[in-house]
């Protein structure tokens, strides 16, 4: 990636003067992606518009009007979208059509289409495609026939046939990213059954040279009922690169998107788990003398741990770190548990971010450091140094692959319908994730790329 530069300014801009509300994610379609978008977009296109001006007229309204001439073939030569900066994209179009108004007569006719188009934001809050000037030409290249009055007026017979208000009406229709698509950014995404994750668009993209940036807010929700999250400290500020990606899409991530998540996690429940340990209550009696008196049998000795309060994410250069905060009642039995300690439990681990398709998959990677400290007894006053000998090695395997099972399934990322990722990058920053990716239309999997 080039030297980056701040965007906070072009962010702090997106946000409506009248709202609260401020982005904690966002993304930048480059111009490598909106070339990407035109060539997916060009067979698409050709098929439509073969669609519309070869269709019969009935029993549907069709571009097409009765004439002597018919048009016979519909090829789209051109199909480009290029970025007009602070005003949005322009969408061009050169269509060969063929067409013969007897079988020894033929013509070649040219189709070009010069729209200008731009995403805005409805009432509603969505995002939609507009287009705000449009002009097809139509001009006559070849002709199988002699230079005749008729010749002459062939570009206007064909101009009949081809309905141009219906053309420049539907032109947003010829690309693969229609406003159904555009919607579904929004849709909310699973992370677990009780979990959703929604990303909500502040305000109508902005047009840089470096592509279309987009500011979103990310919202939780926990048995469908969005939950509040903790307030940023500092308005998110997103990177710019200082010169064209060679990526379709740069997106990122603030620190707070990530605090706000195991936040969400910790709401629904999900990072409340249950340690099974090595010992026993007969091996944990030689240890701690008074526990001879609590059970008559020998059981396996379990951790039930949970969060006493809100985890927090730190980010810093190529590392990423989560805090939790649990306090883990100590106790056995099958039918009825009984505890006999309660310890605080303070864990600071590595994350480890990696993508999956449109999904990123967050894991604890390695512990760095586990603090116990003892909160309550039955069974009288215990050492740190032996909380330590007998429930570290507990906490330090099971608390990663507990909360690695609540993560396994991933968090969707923002993405339309139908596109996917590749080619990603993850780079971790003070303050923030950036993952430049390339984007493929209908892809079955995708390969995982990762930065630890």
């Amino acid at each position: 990636m080039a030297m980056l530069c701040t965007l906070s300014i072009f962010l702090s801009l997106l946000v409506p003067a009248h709202t609260t509300r401020s982005p904690d994610c966002g993304g930048i379609l480059t111009p490598s992606g909106l070339r990407y978008l035109a060539e997916v977009s060009k067979p698409h296109a050709e098929s439509v518009l073969r669609h519309d001006f070869m269709a019969p007229p009935a029993p549907d309204p069709s571009p097409i009007s009765p004439s002597r001439n018919q048009i016979i073939s519909v090829k789209v030569d051109k199909f480009s979208l290029t970025l007009i900066p602070d005003t949005g994209m322009r969408l061009s179009i050169e269509v060969d059509l063929g067409t013969t108004s007897a079988p020894s007569t033929t013509k070649e006719m040219r189709l070009s289409i010069l729209a200008d188009l731009h995403v805005d934001m409805n009432p509603e809050g969505n995002l939609e495609l507009v287009t705000s000037d449009c002009k097809p030409t139509l001009e006559e290249v070849q002709s199988t026939e002699g230079v005749t009055e008729d010749s002459k007026s062939s570009g206007s017979d064909v101009d009949k046939q081809i309905n141009v208000e219906k053309i420049c009406l539907e032109v947003s229709k010829l690309l693969l990213f229609p406003n159904e698509r555009l919607i579904s950014l929004a849709a909310p995404f699973p992370i677990t059954p009780s979990c959703q994750v929604q990303y909500l668009p502040l305000a109508a993209p902005m047009y840089s040279e470096q592509g279309i940036i987009i500011s979103l807010q990310t919202t939780f929700q926990v048995a469908g009922t969005a939950i509040p999250l903790p307030v940023s400290p500092v308005p998110f500020s997103m990177p710019e690169p200082v010169s064209s990606s060679p990526s379709h899409l740069i997106l990122a991530f603030s620190e707070h998107f990530y605090t706000s998540l195991f936040s969400a996690l910790e709401e629904s429940g999900a990072l409340n788990v249950s340690l099974l340990s090595s010992l026993t209550t007969a091996t944990l009696a030689e240890r701690i003398t008074q526990m001879g008196s609590l059970f008559q049998e020998d059981l396996p000795v379990v951790l039930q741990a949970v969060t006493r309060s809100s985890p927090h994410v730190a980010l810093e250069e190529d590392k990423a770190i989560v805090k939790l905060f649990l306090t883990a009642q100590i106790g056995a039995g099958s039918s009825l548990f009984q505890s006999f300690l309660s310890v605080n439990v303070d864990v600071t681990a590595r994350l480890h971010f990696s993508i999956a398709d449109t999904r990123m998959i967050i894991s604890v990677a390695a512990v760095e450091d586990i603090e116990l400290s003892l909160a309550a007894s039955d069974v009288g006053p215990v050492l740190a140094a032996l909380l330590e000998e007998l429930f570290l090695p507990t906490v330090r395997e099971e608390v990663p692959a507990q909360i690695n099972v609540v993560l396994r399934q991933g968090v969707f990322l923002p993405h339309i319908a139908s596109f996917t990722y590749t080619n990603v990058n993850i780079t971790i920053h003070k303050d923030y994730v950036l993952i430049p990716c390339n984007l493929q239309l209908e892809a079955k999997t995708g390969e995982a790329s990762t930065r630890e």
